[in-house]
């Protein structure tokens, strides 16, 4: 969608902005006569985005047009050996080539290492860069199920909470956002609304004025936090605790929604059982809350019609976070808050989103690749051990991805070790946990690695080849969202700058000098976007809640709604009400017999992390570290822009401290500190309050992730982080974690 005729000094474009964020915010993108954006701003007529846009991305162009900007394809230079560098040093390390000959000898090399080693050698690394359906996975899967990679498994942001919601509910959907405004009572947890979801922060304003009450959840003090009527400081990873705690008692004061219970869910007397077990004290000793605010808790929650409860993904990186996420998602069923409009609960409403992936994806290729079958699967969240231990007879985690319903039966130990790494949508030497072993593996001068990337990152550091990429202003898309309902395309807005490229593209242009003759490799962005849409012979979606788009619509409004979005005033959505739902038992399953059946417990119950206050290596390291996001960042993503870090200038590189842990080690505010455990160790600022306002729990510390470039040292905070996994889907536990801390 645009507006302005080809004369005209200005046109508006109608983009997406494709950051990984619940809002998925419709941007419309102002481009002057010289074909150059020159104003970004929210769409007003898109009903959660409402023409505002989050700082982050109010301040896109600096991105778009930064001078640091990867604008040619880069070859490291001979003799350069691969390791951190320093911001400012990069171009050094690397020479100009033409696409041509990057392609040509990046194929050639694919091709000698699946010859030599077998297709499975190769792994690509790749995640939410870019969440439009074509840039986040399309081309490249279609490439590297052709080829007969290794298929990654994309488990290091959600898939312990969304395992364990569809556990539950057997889809991923919630409260539509809009309705957040009819709560009497919000519950954040584990949610920053206000730094990570700031378009549902409007609606919990309105709700507010017309007198809900805002509850955060959260180990730390966030933004939204401060904002509360009522911040809870629970210890990290006791979440799960605390759920089953409030269970007990709703159900020992018979505030539960019996008639609710009897209708729509399964597994409701073992639940009531095992939730007897979890008396407020109990609770308490494990939480860090006292019985009797445990007991306000409860009842304020199970009373207040109508209640809504906001959960993000924070909750779920602890070793029981799985756990924890499956034990909250019921509390609404509980309550039968689901039947009061404005309540029930989001962790994401992804799963409203029915993309035609087979089409999209082409799984079917691997028939056609030298394995005559889909690879095996690699977990992204132990990169540091598929890079120094496949191949060695070392578990990558199978046993526990097992645990996910679908999963196919996958031993990664059984293959070859890694021997090309192409990566794209990521910045693992930045994000993913162990950061030393994620190094170790980059470094390895047999390993030849690939980065499709803006900017010289941690991970462009280690690569052989650096190939230039687009942003959202400068390439096609079509999105959903996981925190709302509307279909949307991106339009692309200006062209690339220099000789970037999207991903569509690269792969396409990489399928043809590997020889893929396959018809799916030339296909068009239109094209992919017509099959992930379903089209059928009337130009309507054939995707379930999208029969009623055209792309020719999307192209003429920017933004639909899902069917069952389409008249909410007078047809509100509200998910979870009748049945059947998509779990084996057609409910909502508080018992679960899937889980039974793999040996696992069917219920939710509470055990302390490996690596918190109650762990043997407490005694050693007795601080629980938080690794936490930074607010002014998306992940890695605008860490290098000096306006965002000047927003984010307060906490960088500082590790917050309670008073008490800091006075027990002799440190105040402003001094230097050591940050270590038996990984590795961090050199940070301590950030100690002397108004009485603490951002951390005793026990607790703090920091931010940032690139390990920017930092004197050369790391962040992932070299404290472990590969443990966690209890459901195999994912990341960045905040089950043990330090300790000194002065410098």
């Amino acid at each position: 969608m645009s507006a302005g005729s080809p004369t005209a000094p200005f046109r508006i474009v109608h983009t997406v902005c494709s950051h990984d964020c619940p809002d998925s915010c419709a941007v419309l993108v102002t481009v002057n006569g010289a074909g150059r954006a020159v104003k970004v701003a929210g769409d007003p007529s898109q009903p959660v985005t409402q023409g505002f846009l989050c700082g982050k991305v109010a301040k896109y162009l600096d991105r778009v047009y930064a001078p640091e900007r990867i604008l040619y394809p880069l070859k490291r230079k001979a003799g350069v050996a691969k390791g951190p560098l320093k911001r400012g040093q990069e171009q050094e390390a690397f020479e100009r080539v033409s696409w041509d000959e990057a392609l040509e000898s990046i194929a050639a090399r694919l091709k000698e290492t699946a010859e030599r080693h077998g297709p499975e050698s190769i792994l690509p690394y790749s995640y939410a860069g870019t969440i439009g359906v074509l840039g986040y996975g399309s081309m490249d899967r279609r490439f590297f199920h052709r080829l007969g990679a290794s298929q990654l498994d994309r488990t290091i942001c959600s898939e312990a909470g969304g395992v364990a919601w569809n556990l539950v509910y057997g889809k991923k959907l919630g409260t539509p956002t809009e309705d957040f405004r009819l709560a009497k009572l919000v519950v954040a947890w584990g949610a920053n609304i206000h730094g990570n979801n700031i378009h549902l922060w409007p609606m919990i304003e309105q709700a507010r004025r017309a007198g809900a009450r805002l509850i955060v959840i959260d180990p730390y003090r966030t933004r939204t936090a401060a904002l509360a009527d009522w911040h809870i400081a629970i210890r990290p990873g006791t979440d799960a605790a605390l759920a089953l705690g409030l269970m007990h008692v709703i159900l020992n004061e018979g505030l539960e929604d019996r008639a609710y219970i009897a209708e729509m869910t399964h597994g409701f007397h073992q639940l009531a059982a095992r939730a007897r077990e979890y008396t407020p004290e109990r609770v308490a000793a494990w939480t860090g809350l006292t019985a009797a605010q445990i007991e306000r808790l409860a009842r304020e929650y199970a009373t207040t019609r109508p209640a809504a409860l906001r959960m993000n993904y924070g909750v779920q990186r602890s070793e029981n976070g799985g756990t924890a996420v499956r034990a909250i998602a019921m509390l609404p069923a509980l309550t039968g808050a689901w039947k009061h409009r404005g309540g029930g609960g989001q962790l994401s409403t992804s799963g409203a989103f029915a993309w035609n992936k087979q089409a999209v994806e082409r799984p079917d290729l691997a028939l056609a690749s030298p394995l005559k079958r889909l690879a095996r699967v690699v977990n992204m969240s132990t990169l540091g051990q598929a890079l120094t231990e496949l191949g060695k007879g070392r578990d990558q985690g199978s046993e526990i991805r097992d645990q996910r319903a679908g999963d196919a039966e996958t031993r990664p130990e059984d293959g070859p070790p890694v021997k090309a790494l192409f990566v794209y949508n990521s910045n693992p030497g930045a994000v993913a946990p162990n950061q030393n072993a994620v190094r170790r593996g980059l470094a390895r001068a047999d390993l030849f690695t690939v980065v499709h990337e803006l900017f010289f990152t941690d991970t462009t550091d280690y690569a052989d080849y650096i190939l230039p990429a687009t942003t959202f202003l400068e390439h096609t898309d079509i999105q959903g969202a996981y925190g709302h309902y509307f279909v949307q395309l991106s339009n692309q807005a200006i062209e690339p700058p220099g000789e970037a490229h999207s991903n569509v593209w690269l792969f396409s242009q990489l399928a043809e000098r590997m020889g893929f003759s396959e018809d799916c490799f030339r296909d068009t962005p239109e094209e992919i976007i017509r099959q992930a849409l379903g089209i059928g012979a009337d130009g309507h979606s054939t995707n379930a809640g999208m029969e009623h788009i055209t792309l020719e619509d999307l192209k003429q409004q920017g933004h639909i709604p899902l069917s069952f979005h389409r008249k909410p005033e007078e047809e509100p959505f509200q998910p979870y009400t009748a049945g059947p739902l998509p779990t084996p038992s057609g409910k909502i399953e508080f018992y679960s017999e899937a889980l039974a059946a793999k040996g696992l417990d069917p219920l939710p119950g509470f055990v302390p992390p490996t690596e918190s206050r109650w762990g043997k290596g407490a005694e050693q390291f007795p601080l629980e570290f938080l690794s936490r996001k930074a607010d002014n960042y998306m992940n890695s993503t605008f860490a290098n822009l000096e306006g965002h870090r000047k927003m984010e200038a307060r906490l960088s590189q500082r590790l917050e401290m309670h008073p008490v842990d800091a006075a027990a080690r002799g440190i105040a505010d402003g001094d230097k500190v050591r940050v270590w455990n038996g990984r590795g160790s961090l050199t940070l600022t301590a950030l100690v309050p002397g108004n009485g306002i603490v951002s951390v729990p005793a026990g607790v510390v703090a920091a931010r992730l940032d690139w390990a470039k920017m930092h004197s040292g050369g790391t962040n905070v992932n070299v404290l982080t472990s590969e443990r996994l966690t209890d459901l889907g195999a994912a990341a536990t960045f905040y089950s974690v043990l330090v300790e801390v000194a002065r410098a």
